[in-house]
């Protein structure tokens, strides 16, 4: 029977760190590796860890950042803060004379958008505060078969949930692309660990896809991703369809069409409860 371990928790960190250098990898991302004091105690061990990031505003180039007090993180006296939630592609601690590095991968997708904007631009010697992990998700025990399912906003999330699990564990990942050219985001290495069905983005093609898995059984853990809107038919197939219980699934709406700088904590659809 899959089971779900306890929550690791961490003391609430803000750290400023500085870019190291960027890496453009297909058409869109950017990976954006940076180091710090800072990095010292940093920790996300669970395969879909998240940190948030803040950003200046684009139009007026102003950086609001929450302050930590004994309470929790406070706002600050001025500015709007415009955080996202990114998962750490990965992070390399200290070690003799090379500093520890953190690498974060940002989907790129024009000027308007916060952290598009600025991943677009960083360069080495910029700066980004970025907050958390507040706590890590251990990936489940018990699991025969994990299926993934993803848009590029989970890709990060993919490659870890791969390169962490088990050997004797049988994955199947279903992606889809806005461009080919981002199939090579994923590292040959975890393309052969894993079985990798790349789709095109777009008129249901992920529900499709989850929806021809055959053989599920009690063993089978699904972890799908990406745009809330198109996931509740995915979820509602899942859990109400098949009638999977909530320790065989995880479906997370990163982001909503139309909604900026959606909670991916909230609902998927506030007309269903998640449970």
């Amino acid at each position: 029977m899959i089971e779900h371990p306890p929550v690791e928790r961490f003391p609430l960190a803000i750290r400023t760190l500085t870019v190291s250098s960027t890496t453009r990898l297909g058409a869109s991302f950017v990976r954006v590796t940076l180091t710090g004091d800072d990095l010292a105690d940093f920790a996300a061990p669970g395969p879909a860890d998240h940190v948030k990031a803040f950003f200046p505003d684009p139009t007026t180039g102003e950086l609001a950042v929450p302050r930590l007090t004994a309470e929790g993180m406070a706002r600050p006296d001025t500015g709007t803060v415009l955080a996202r939630d990114y998962t750490p592609r990965s992070f390399r601690a200290a070690e003799d004379d090379r500093p520890a590095e953190l690498d974060i991968d940002f989907v790129v997708h024009g000027a308007s958008a916060p952290a598009s904007s600025w991943a677009a631009k960083a360069a080495p010697g910029d700066t980004l505060v970025i907050a958390g992990p507040r706590g890590s998700h251990p990936a489940p025990t018990g699991m025969d078969r994990v299926v993934l399912g993803a848009d590029a906003t989970a890709l990060p999330a993919v490659a870890r949930w791969i390169e962490m699990l088990p050997e004797d564990v049988e994955i199947c990942a279903f992606v889809e692309l806005d461009h080919p050219s981002d199939a090579g985001y994923l590292e040959p290495e975890l393309v052969h660990r894993a079985s990798v069905i790349w789709l095109d983005r777009g008129d249901g093609a992920l529900e499709r896809g989850i929806r021809n898995v055959d053989d599920i059984d009690e063993s089978t853990y699904f972890w799908i991703a990406g745009e809330a809107g198109g996931l509740v038919p995915i979820r509602r197939h899942l859990r109400r369809e098949l009638g999977l219980p909530a320790r065989q699934v995880k479906v997370d709406g990163y982001w909503r069409a139309g909604e900026a700088g959606r909670d991916h904590h909230a609902p998927l659809d506030p007309n269903e409860p998640e449970d």
